[in-house]
Parts: structure tokens; C-alpha cells; sequence
């Protein structure tokens, strides 16, 4: 069945700074735990959530080149942190910093993933917000989605070489 689509409403959904948003996903990314504060935030009842892909939360102004340097770190067994905007069920947004791990059997084999999810400050949202602004202007002018995703995610890369770091010592400078 076919998920309605959802407009974004500009509204931020508030959460304190001390809460942990959790949530486990099988190896699709199809949400096998989430937590109460998740809950809350998505907005979404429980029995639309286990079972369904983690990108139902996802919002339309999230760069998709993010989410492939999410997947490609997370499927070669690293951990990863990035800024995520979030979008409810109800189109309001929420922003976390997002550290997602695979989840490993005794094999070493990757059999899903987990993430924690914190409230960002402010600061650290404006910045994070200008970069994914010029990644999504990247990406949105390709001819489709795949060679967009591309461009943006070549352009972060290059952004990254020329300030001489790595993924994670930018996003931790931030």
C-alpha cells in the first residue's frame, strides 16, 4: 500500500536536549525497534512503524548523497554521525545528530543497524543547514535522481579534500 505523501510544514517538533531517540533496523532498513521518544516524534502510531523502511521519516530537504555516505559506511561495518532532518507524520521536522552503528552476529556479519539519535544545537543546525541546501541545489539539477545523488555527493567529497579533513573531523567541527 502506497504511503500518502506528506507536506512539510515548517514547524519543528521540540524535544529536550536530554532525551535519546532509538530506533534498530534489519538489514533493508526496515524498522524492527523504536523507542518511545522516537514515537513521539514521528508522530506515527506503532503498528505503522515496525516493519516499515526507516525513510518514512525522511525529509524531502535531507541531501540523498548523506544518506549514501550513511549506507556505504554503515555496510563496510563502521560507525557514522551525521545531522538528519526528520519529518513527522504530520510534516512537522525535527533535526537530531545521528550516530549509527552496524549491528554485528558472532560471525562479524552485518545483520542490521542501530542508531541513537541527540538534539543538535542550534548553531551546529545553521551551519549543517547551509551545506545540505547547496547539496540538494546540487543534486535537484541532474537529469535524475541517481546522477544527482552523484553530483551532490562528489561535491561534498571535494568540499571535504579541499579543507584537507576527513567525514568525521568536519562533522565534528561543526
Amino acid at each position: 500500500m502506497a504511503r500518502p505523501k506528506i507536506v512539510p510544514t515548517g514547524i519543528e517538533c521540540p524535544f529536550d536536549e536530554s532525551e535519546l531517540i532509538v530506533s534498530k533496523t534489519d538489514l533493508k532498513g526496515n524498522i524492527i525497534y523504536a523507542n518511545d521518544v522516537f514515537m513521539r516524534l514521528s508522530k506515527y502510531p506503532p503498528g505503522d512503524v515496525i516493519g516499515a523502511p526507516h525513510s518514512m521519516i525522511r525529509h524531502p530537504d535531507m541531501p540523498r548523497c548523506i544518506f549514501k555516505l550513511l549506507w556505504d559506511t554503515i555496510q563496510a561495518k563502521q560507525e557514522i554521525f551525521a545531522y538528519v532532518v526528520n519529518m513527522a507524520r504530520d510534516g512537522d521536522h525535527y533535526w537530531v545528530f545521528a550516530h549509527v552503528t552496524p549491528t554485528l552476529d558472532r560471525q562479524n556479519n552485518v545483520i542490521g543497524f542501530h542508531s541513537n539519535r541527540r538534539k543538535p544545537d542550534r548553531g551546529q543546525v545553521d551551519t549543517i543547514q547551509k551545506l545540505y541546501r547547496s547539496l540538494r541545489e546540487a543534486e535537484t539539477s541532474e537529469r535524475n535522481a541517481k546522477e544527482g545523488m552523484m553530483r551532490g555527493y562528489d561535491m561534498l567529497m571535494g568540499q571535504l579534500k579541499d579543507r584537507g579533513v576527513e567525514y568525521d573531523e568536519f562533522i565534528f567541527s561543526i
